[in-house]
């Protein structure tokens, strides 16, 4: 980088100062090393020796302490035994303990005439972590020496600041202090650090001129640098151009940077040629080996490579378990990584971390959680690490009570001031659905990077609460900073939920000026624009990607189905399939929900096959949609003999066998599923219940749907949504229990939604109870005023009481809001091909053989069934024979015409229409089956009715 170029000064002349650089206001020279002045007779006590080489701190502390207390009689010399205790102080990282020598050498002997002292000093304090005291320590020698240099830029070098090691080198070039060969491996790393391959090049130039590119540590450390500034060319240059490469530490540098660039086969194909060569490995060896395994296809390597640290002989050093743990968990084998974690006698706490991040990262939550409380029980402290595994797991497992457990713990050892920890908590609780505290976690944060934003802009827009996101995507760009693809992921989402054409249309645009139109954010434009409703939009982003992917596709089909149109759906998931793009799951269940909304069995049994063929697996969401795709396609006995297929059902399949016996007013079989499903210990959901009161509803199951109501709240802690209200006040109306249900809805501790209001007033329509249909129909044209459907239901209330003006007043106002009634349509497949029908239709090319057998059928009904038309059901102002005309058009019994005219006699009838069929067609479908030894099987908007002898499977109750 260029910052760190202009730092460097690297001519040998002491001329090159750099300017900017403050005049340095002490004496630099390189005198030899003076030995200190200190009584020169040792007698014979080697305890001191003893305990350093042991590692012994506390003796070895003792034992000087005793030396500098007894001050005529020296076991060894003052400087030497210092010099062993500062070292074991630097090796043991006691910081504390140094600093007492340090104070102990200042009180008892002239610490400053000693370079050798002061460069241990120096040593000692960069390996315990103490830059400060150390530059304290160095700014106070008068003469300083190389060593004393190469010990302050190691310093530095140990505590990751590679950019005060460049000025310091710079220092020494403008003081003209002559550099030696333990100078360059810090300068070298502090280049490999910054990645600043034109500093680091420069200075492999001034190795050259100097003499030292055939010294072995030097190159070692300038293979590194050239691996990890990514020219790996270079680096194998250095590497090849040694001539017997007997040094292991050269192996080592060369295969460590190799596995940390991902460069894996290159890794492990020298970790193999050293090998066959006959070098002896060491543990570092191993550890950079064992790195490379990075994924479950290098698995046998992996293990090969154990069994090599076992043959070695060696003991199993810490940091070689610690590679072992991580390498079996990258691979999957948690099982082999605990065999080396309790066999290994001292664990240390990366240990630990290592098998709780697999655990993690293998998605053994469950596990993680158990292993977390097993290292607390073996008195290990949860450190930062262990506490961002232990809540990424809580968040996964949706453990509120767990997280926030974690989060006090995290509070109480000062974490949350760390920016992973503070991510993290984030992020669990956006998982748990606890916005409040993850909102908190985040204004408390009192530094964000990127991660932060994109973490609070997610879990508000998973969690619903859109226009906090998009407030926070704004405030993001406020900052100035460029949103990326999570971020604009994440608004997009937000504007999906919000269905805001205008601001998905923004962010479309802000995405074009940043050039940030990759694949994944135009398949999610794709789908943002189909969930608000733009099909056109969504059409033209997708005929614009140039390389589609199975997202892509999936987008497009799913919009399609979003925006209710099936066939269109249906045309390109064969056109994906002939461009040779390969189904997920996802696009299976998009497939399907097309079959099932168009209610064509064929189609849906072609689907079915498809599965099979492709080997896709009967589990999970393939099933369940194709269990809710038979039922609604009228096959239900299909759909029972796929759910009984189902080796592990889950509550997403359950559920939908519940509603597909609901839709076709089975509702004591769907209670019957209920208890089966709780006795396999499935926990119901509101989607459950809500089933459950849909079957209870369309079989005037009363008592039953009244319990289930109470068992929700009671038993599993359920607080019902206004569907489920809507659901008994359904239920209430349809069995004419009008002031029950109107007092129900008047009770109930929320404020009613029109869906609760809308269920009343059709009630009311149904049982003719004009009264209460006009206050109701008045309190829903205010919470709704822009559903069409509520004009239409409410216009047929007045219509019903001959209120004609009231009735075209409501036309009006729907017609100023730019509103329009959704028209009555049916449709039938008949030779692999749909037929639409509206009310009184003329298109259809078949149109006057379709009315000729309408016309018999009808004659034919009136006849032997004594079918005569109700026209109280028009709710039109026009004469009585109009009226009965408009009957006879009702696009249902178009469809059964056609289907009569075109299939053999006997055979099955499948219609489906787009709303509630009235009562004439109704009786209508019970004599055509009866008189024409038809079975009809109509879908409605409402419920199947499966007609056979007269008979209708709702019992007349739909």
């Amino acid at each position: 980088m260029a910052t760190s170029i202009s730092r460097c000064c690297f001519s040998t002349s002491s001329g090159s100062a750099l300017t900017h650089y403050p005049v340095v206001d002490k004496a630099h020279v390189t005198p030899s090393l003076k030995a200190p002045k200190f009584p020169q007779k040792p007698i014979n006590t080697p305890c001191l020796r003893e305990f350093c080489k042991q590692g012994n701190l506390k003796d070895a502390f003792r034992s000087l302490s005793n030396l500098f207390t007894n001050h005529n009689v020296f076991p060894i010399r003052p400087d030497e035994a210092s010099a062993l205790v500062l070292d074991l102080c630097a090796t043991k990282k006691a910081l504390s303990q140094g600093k007492q020598v340090h104070a102990h050498l200042i009180k008892s002997f002239d610490l400053y005439e000693s370079s050798f002292l002061e460069t241990k000093l120096l040593f000692m304090y960069g390996k315990c972590g103490s830059v400060l005291d150390a530059e304290q320590l160095f700014d106070k020698i008068s003469q300083r020496t190389i060593f004393t240099w190469n010990a302050m830029l190691g310093a530095y070098v140990s505590n990751g600041e590679p950019l005060r090691v460049l000025e310091t080198y710079s220092r020494m070039r403008v003081l003209g202090i002559s550099v030696d060969a333990f100078t360059f491996p810090c300068v070298i790393k502090a280049c490999a650090m910054l990645k600043d391959l034109d500093c680091g090049a420069k200075i492999h130039g001034l190795v050259l001129k100097c003499g030292y590119d055939s010294t072995d540590f030097i190159v070692n450390s300038l293979v590194a640098m050239y691996a990890k500034c990514y020219d790996f060319r270079k680096a194998r240059q250095l590497f090849d151009r040694m001539g017997e490469k007997e040094d292991v530490v050269l192996w080592n540098s060369i295969i460590s940077a190799y596995s940390a660039s991902g460069q894996c086969l290159e890794a492990l194909g020298l970790f193999r040629e050293m090998q066959r060569v006959g070098l002896v490995t060491n543990a570092y060896t191993f550890v950079a080996a064992l790195q490379a395994c990075e994924d479950s296809s290098f698995e046998t390597l992996g293990m090969d490579i154990h069994a090599a640290t076992v043959k070695s002989g060696q003991n199993l050093q810490v940091y070689v378990a610690n590679a072992l743990i991580a390498m079996y968990a990258r691979c999957g084998k948690m099982t082999e990584a605990a065999g080396v974690l309790y066999q290994l006698e001292n664990k240390d706490s990366v240990s630990w971390n290592s098998m709780l991040t697999g655990f993690v990262q293998n998605d053994l939550y469950c596990k993680a959680m158990q292993f977390f409380r097993e290292l607390q029980g073996a008195g290990q402290k949860p450190d930062q690490v262990c506490t961002v595994n232990a809540v990424s797991a809580s968040g996964r497992l949706g453990n509120l009570l767990n997280g926030k457990e974690l989060h006090a713990y995290a509070i109480k050892q000062g974490f949350v001031s760390d920016l992973q920890i503070g991510n993290t908590l984030m992020d669990m609780y956006a998982k748990c659905c606890c916005v409040d505290y993850m909102g908190r976690v985040f204004y408390q944060m009192t530094a964000k990077d990127f991660i932060s934003w994109t973490t609070i802009i997610a879990g508000y827009a998973q969690n619903n609460c859109h226009l906090k996101a998009l407030e926070l995507f704004r405030t993001v760009q406020l900052e100035g900073l460029d949103a990326d693809v999570m971020i604009i992921g994440s608004a997009l989402m937000a504007c999906s939920g919000l269905k805001c054409m205008s601001q998905t249309k923004e962010i479309h645009g802000y995405i074009i000026r940043k050039g940030l139109s990759d694949l994944v954010i135009l398949n999610a434009i794709v789908d943002v624009y189909g969930k608000c409703g733009n099909i056109d939009y969504s059409r033209n982003v997708f005929e614009s990607i140039e390389s589609k992917d199975v997202v892509s596709w999936t987008s497009m089909i799913s919009s399609y189905v979003h925006n209710g149109l099936a066939n269109e759906a249906l045309e390109l998931f064969y056109l994906m399939n002939e461009a040779n793009v390969e189904s997920d799951s996802i696009t299976l269940v998009s497939a399907l929900s097309a079959a099932s909304s168009l209610s064509i069995l064929k189609k849906g049994k072609e689907l079915n096959g498809f599965i099979i063929r492709k080997g896709f697996n009967l589990e999970g969401s393939v099933a369940s949609s194709l269990v809710d795709m038979y039922a609604r396609c009228g096959a239900l006995d299909i759909a029972n003999k796929v759910f009984n297929c189902v080796q592990t059902k889950d509550l997403i399949l359950w559920t939908s066998m519940i509603n597909a016996n609901g839709l076709h007013g089975r509702g004591k079989v769907a209670i019957d599923l209920f208890y089966k499903m709780e006795a396999e210990s499935f926990a119901p959901d509101h989607i459950t219940f809500l089933a459950l009161l849909y079957a209870c509803s369309h079989s005037g199951l009363i008592n039953e749907g009244k319990k289930f109501l109470e068992i929700m709240r009671c038993d599993y802690q359920l607080e019902p949504w206004p569907e489920h209200y809507a659901c008994l006040v359904d239920l209430l109306g349809r069995a004419n229990r009008l002031e029950e249900a109107y007092q129900f809805v008047r009770s109930i501790q929320i404020e009613p939604t029109a869906e609760v209001w809308c269920a009343l007033l059709g009630a009311c329509q149904v049982h003719s109870n004009k009264e209460l249909g006009e206050i109701v129909a008045k309190k829903l044209l205010e919470l709704d005023p822009g559903n069409p459907g509520n004009y239409v239901l409410i216009s047929n209330v007045f219509a019903a009481s001959r209120k004609w003006k009231d009735v075209e007043q409501v036309r009006m106002r729907m017609r100023g809001s730019g509103l329009k009634k959704t028209p009555g349509s049916s449709w039938i497949e008949i030779g692999n091909k749909i037929h639409s029908f509206i009310a009184r239709d003329k298109s259809h090319s078949e149109s006057d053989e379709i009315y000729k057998k309408l016309a018999e059928i009808t004659e034919k009904l009136e006849r032997e069934g004594g079918y005569v038309a109700q026209t109280q059901f028009v709710l039109h102002n026009v004469e009585e024979e109009e009226k009965v005309q408009m009957l006879y058009g009702h696009s249902e019994r178009l469809a059964i015409a056609y289907g009569v005219l075109k299939s053999t006699e006997g055979s099955l009838i499948r219609i489906t229409k787009n709303l509630r069929v009235c009562v004439d067609c109704h009786t209508f479908c019970k004599l055509v089956s009866r008189l024409f030894g038809r079975e009809l099987v109509v879908r409605d908007a409402n419920r199947f009715h499966h007609f056979e002898a007269g008979v209708c499977s709702c019992g007349d109750y739909w």
